[in-house]
């Protein structure tokens, strides 16, 4: 499955996107946590992320219910303000 970062986050991490090997979305986020550890800008922004799976909405469901399949997409959007 692929992560792709937004905005702040992408900049925390230094690039647009993983690709991970995750059955749930809260694994997915876990293994993104611990691959940018030595980024403590990367786990704040993370926190207050919105997550979009596949083109839909998270929403506030447990991260962990959400299950991920080979090709999936998440998408990482942190609050911004726009004008």
């Amino acid at each position: 499955m692929t992560l792709r970062y937004w905005a702040s986050l992408r900049a925390a991490a230094g690039r647009g996107e993983d690709v991970l090997d995750a059955a749930t979305v809260a694994d997915a986020l876990a293994a993104a946590r611990a691959a940018h550890a030595d980024s403590p800008r990367f786990g704040a922004v993370l926190d207050v992320c919105s997550v979009v799976v596949d083109g839909t909405p998270a929403g506030r469901r447990n991260r962990a219910e959400i299950r991920l399949v080979d090709g999936s997409v998440v998408e990482l959007l942190p609050p911004f303000a726009g004008g």
